[in-house]
Order: C-alpha cells, then sequence, then structure tokens
C-alpha cells in the first residue's frame, strides 16, 4: 500500500492506494462502495484485467482515507482525478461499485464499468419512512441527541462530516448525471441485490446513452465471486464498440 496527499479546495486529502502493475497501456481505476475498501475490490478483480495495469483507491473517509470533511460526489471525483494527475496517468476505464459508481461516472475516463451503481432514489420502505418522520419530530421537540439511535448501519461510526456526506449523497437523484454520460459504459447487476433493486439498474441503462446493460446472479455483491465473467463482458463490449484490448 501507498500514500499520496492531494491538495483540493484548501485542504490536504491523504490518499491510501494499492497499484497493480501489469505492464499494460492502459489503466483501470477501480473504486469501492460506501462503507467498502479498496481490498475488497482487489479479491474480486486483482486475478483479471491483465490487459491493464489496476489503481485501487480508498476513498476519503474510507479505509485507510481519512476525510473530516463535507463531501459530494463531484468533490470525491475532482479529488481521484487530481491524484491521478499526481500520478501524470490517464485512465482508460473507470469501474465503480454502488457509490463508487457515482464517482466514477464522474471521473475522467474513456469507458465506465458499473457495478449496481447508486444514483437512482428508490422507494423507501414504511420502516425508514417512520424514522425520517421521528427523526423530524425529534428536531423539532429539541431531541437531537436520539437521532443517534435511528441511524442506519450504513451510518455507523461515522465521523460528522461523513454522515452529512452520507445523508446528501443517498438523497441525490443522479438521473441528469447518468442521462448526460458521454462513456460507452457496461452496467452489471446483481440479481438479487436489494441494496440497489434490480429496477434501478434497468433505470439507469435507460438513461446512459451507449450502454450495455447485464444481469448477473448475486447479490450487491455478485462481483466477489464473477471477477473473471465482468471481464468477459467488458472486453465483449469493447470488441462490440470497435475497441482492440
Amino acid at each position: 500500500m501507498a500514500k499520496r496527499t492531494i491538495f483540493y479546495k484548501g485542504l490536504d486529502f491523504e490518499i491510501a492506494y494499492d497499484f497493480c502493475d501489469n505492464k499494460a497501456p492502459k489503466n483501470l481505476l477501480i473504486l469501492h462502495g460506501w462503507g467498502s475498501s479498496k481490498e475488497i475490490m482487489q479479491l474480486a478483480f486483482k486475478p483479471h484485467f491483465k490487459a491493464f495495469n489496476h489503481f485501487y483507491l480508498d476513498l476519503p473517509g474510507f479505509g485507510k482515507s481519512p476525510n473530516h470533511t463535507f463531501l459530494t460526489p463531484l468533490d470525491y471525483a475532482q479529488i481521484v482525478d487530481a491524484f491521478c494527475r499526481s500520478l501524470h496517468i490517464e485512465i482508460d476505464t473507470a469501474m465503480g461499485h454502488s457509490f463508487g459508481g457515482k464517482v466514477a461516472l464522474l471521473c475522467q475516463s474513456l469507458y465506465l464499468i458499473l457495478l449496481s451503481s447508486a444514483g437512482i432514489l428508490v422507494q423507501k420502505s414504511l420502516k425508514t419512512r417512520f424514522k425520517i418522520h421521528l427523526a423530524k419530530c425529534l428536531k423539532t421537540v429539541g431531541l437531537k441527541k436520539m437521532l443517534v439511535l435511528l441511524k442506519g448501519k450504513d451510518a455507523d461510526h461515522l465521523n460528522p462530516a461523513m454522515y452529512e456526506t452520507f445523508k446528501y449523497t443517498v438523497q441525490q437523484d443522479f438521473s441528469p448525471e447518468f442521462k448526460a454520460c458521454a462513456k460507452k459504459t457496461l452496467i452489471l447487476w446483481g440479481q438479487e441485490d436489494t441494496a440497489t433493486p434490480l429496477h434501478a439498474g434497468q433505470k439507469i441503462a435507460s438513461l446512459v446513452p451507449t450502454n450495455h446493460f447485464v444481469v448477473l446472479k448475486g447479490d450487491h455483491y455478485f462481483f466477489l465471486k464473477q471477477g473473471a465473467q465482468v471481464e468477459g463482458e467488458y472486453l465483449q463490449c469493447l470488441k462490440e464498440w470497435g475497441e482492440v484490448c
């Protein structure tokens, strides 16, 4: 593991990363989802995509990259782009899982791979809607300290800045960003995904102008044991798009 300090909006961000040198002419950027880390992504993809050098990043606030500043997905993307510029590398393909998909979408790259990407607002369950209503009531009557009891698992152990980041990103509809995507995109989804359900993937596929949509067996982390399948689908897409890899 290596670390690199990136200066962004007057602040230093220490980015932990791993580089897998396959002596290849092209670079693959791989971004994890919310609450995850670069190690998870390496388990899935390090043995594959040998036609690319791999860059695995811990996004600020996750893994070994600390963060105590509120950030939007665009901020994350610009920090990642600054990281790549600092290494004087160009990213051929950006791959992102869940929250990392939103960031990868906004990063500078020629091609894009989305793995059960976040970004489509999904109807909340009755239980979740009740918790939101209760939270508003607690704020109204001055019992903000009780709000910690209502935090979801994805918000556990977050510092105040990361909790605000979490609330912002889960409420942000990325439909306009998907529609404006100029990258040729492979979208892969887990058939049994409940975190970002299949209909969210179908919605993204209806918005991204040039894409190939594939459904695979599994849940939100379907790719962990299907790295070779993900690589195969992508290489087939590149052939169909007239690219040689």
